[in-house]
């Protein structure tokens, strides 16, 4: 379709339908998402006016569609040495390390997650953010997916929104948990600090639900599953019920000394300088082939380490594994 303005009139048979979603089923190769960000920025416009994604369309009314891409232009391709689990024509799984920025923005124009794969296969420029289905924050680790075409992306970005792709993470928080549980807490950025998330009634809503892994003296081991996935929801939702991630003092994870903690322990906890959250597991339906894909990512050195000297020599680099991936779903 290329960058073609499209002029479509509306008849009956899109009439009284939002015009995101008459869009979307018109140019089924593209997702809503990407339909949204067009009538946002004025690439789709009703009688040469801009809508609202919500707006229904009359009988006779002139639909035009300029489509464009932000990151033709904008996202330059770097070589970058990435962790590839897995890659075919349709997606792509990459293992992302901490302390790697996903997309370019202010400050991080360059040395991003979506320079590196534009750089990988440049064909992802032709894609919404380099056809990234997900992200993780800078200092989180772990599984992302990736869409190589335009079909697999809109159907994995559906896949995403319908909750059909299951996402799990492994986390270390301050405190000694009782037992698992579910957080449903609206989330909204925090008027008082707009780097934060809060929990506010009329943000939107989020769910997490966690379990118990392993219980130490002074900390957790968690598995969490997502329900949505909101910016910064683990690490919100985990402060919220007062169990901080160690390594996050934006949420409360500042470093402290536990009481009869031994040296090595403390020395790991002082110099912990990231959330210790990491995506540790994807399921989900292949978007063309349709069979079920599952990937799983160990725990990096840095929360391996740290666990193995919570444990006080009970957990070693064999034994872990088995404490990542129990039989048991969160």
């Amino acid at each position: 379709m290329g960058n073609k303005k499209i002029i479509i009139t509306v008849d009956e048979s899109l009439a009284e339908i939002r015009i995101d979603k008459a869009i979307s089923g018109i140019l089924n190769e593209y997702s809503r998402m990407n339909i949204k960000q067009w009538i946002h920025s004025g690439n789709i416009l009703v009688n040469e006016r801009k809508v609202e994604p919500k707006t229904k369309l009359v009988i006779g009314q002139i639909i035009s569609i300029e489509p464009v891409f932000e990151n033709r232009k904008e996202t330059v391709s770097e070589s970058m040495d990435l962790n590839i689990v897995f890659e075919d024509d349709h997606i792509i799984i990459i293992n992302k390390p901490y302390g790697l920025v996903v997309h370019p923005g202010t400050g991080n124009m360059e040395g991003t997650l979506q320079n590196g794969l534009l750089y990988h296969h440049p064909a992802l420029s032709k894609l919404p953010r380099a056809g990234l289905i997900h992200r993780l924050d800078k200092n989180t680790s772990g599984l992302l997916i990736i869409a190589k075409t335009n079909l697999s992306y809109k159907i994995l970005v559906s896949d995403l929104q319908e909750r059909l792709i299951t996402r799990e993470y492994r986390a270390i928080c301050i405190g000694v948990m009782t037992s698992g549980g579910t957080v449903d807490a609206n989330l909204s950025r925090d008027p008082n600090n707009r780097i934060r998330f809060k929990i506010m009634t009329q943000g939107k809503r989020a769910v997490t639900h966690y379990r118990v892994l392993k219980k130490f003296k002074h900390h957790t081991f968690l598995g969490l599953r997502l329900e949505t996935g909101r910016t910064h929801q683990i690490r919100a939702h985990l402060s919220h019920i007062k169990y901080p991630l160690i390594g996050d003092p934006l949420y409360g994870g500042r470093f402290y000394t536990p009481k009869g903690a031994k040296e090595e322990l403390i020395t790991k906890l002082k110099y912990f300088k990231r959330q210790a959250l990491h995506a540790c597991l994807l399921l989900f339906d292949h978007p063309i082939e349709k069979k079920r894909m599952k990937f799983e990512a160990a725990l990096p050195e840095d929360m391996e380490s740290i666990l193995i000297e919570m444990s006080e020599g009970s957990l070693t680099k064999d034994s872990m594994n088995k404490l990542i991936y129990p039989e048991a779903k969160v």
